[in-house]
């Protein structure tokens, strides 16, 4: 039986139009850094094509080392800008900086990563094995097209601060659809905020 996260992990769970507090646990992610828009900039095309053989070479070293299948994670992204105005309402995607990331199953020890990225070769030298600790979050679940996110993520961050939270951490964005197969208007994405008591 696969390990599916986004079936067995809480984080991995948003409805549309529902603003929920949620304790997000320490996770490990394959990660790459980079910046500019992602429709055009190279660096976020090669961040794609050096995450998706190394998470799939995991998967496939994983189930031969430990007799574990999982599915390979969907992929998520941190995405900040030095004025959150370009990102939230002017969304000018040319300033933008982000961190593209496949989550790492718990149970995968460190040296199956290792094992894996050997498997992989010379084609993912840029990813990195990082944990990530978000601690207390708001998230929603976001369907339609990725440029109709910024509303949404206004109303996020309004709901979080009137129940008495600041903004704390970098906006981090879970890709439930793939958009190479499915329609802008179906997209679905769990849109999610770091938040600490104001």
């Amino acid at each position: 039986m696969k390990i599916d996260l986004k079936k067995s992990d809480d984080a991995y769970r948003a409805r549309r139009g529902e603003f929920r507090i949620l304790a997000v646990p320490e996770a490990r992610y394959l990660a790459v850094d980079g910046s500019g828009d992602p429709n055009t900039a190279p660096a976020y095309r090669a961040a794609l094509e050096a995450l998706y053989p190394l998470a799939y070479a995991l998967k496939f070293v994983a189930r031969d080392a430990l007799g574990r299948d999982h599915v390979v994670p969907p992929l998520e992204g941190l995405w900040w800008a030095d004025d959150m105005d370009a990102f939230t309402s002017r969304r000018d995607k040319s300033s933008w900086r982000w961190t593209m990331m496949i989550a790492v199953p718990s149970w995968i020890p460190g040296e199956i990563v290792d094992a894996a990225r050997e498997r992989a070769g010379d084609r993912s030298p840029a990813v990195e094995l990082r944990s990530l600790t978000e601690g207390t979050c708001v998230q929603t679940l976001h369907v339609g097209p990725f440029d109709d996110e910024g509303p949404v993520i206004e109303a996020m961050h309004s709901h979080a601060l009137a129940d008495g939270y600041r903004l704390a951490g970098t906006h981090h964005e879970i890709y439930l659809s793939d958009p190479r197969r499915t329609a802008p208007e179906r997209l679905r994405t769990i849109l999610r905020q770091p938040v600490a008591l104001a």
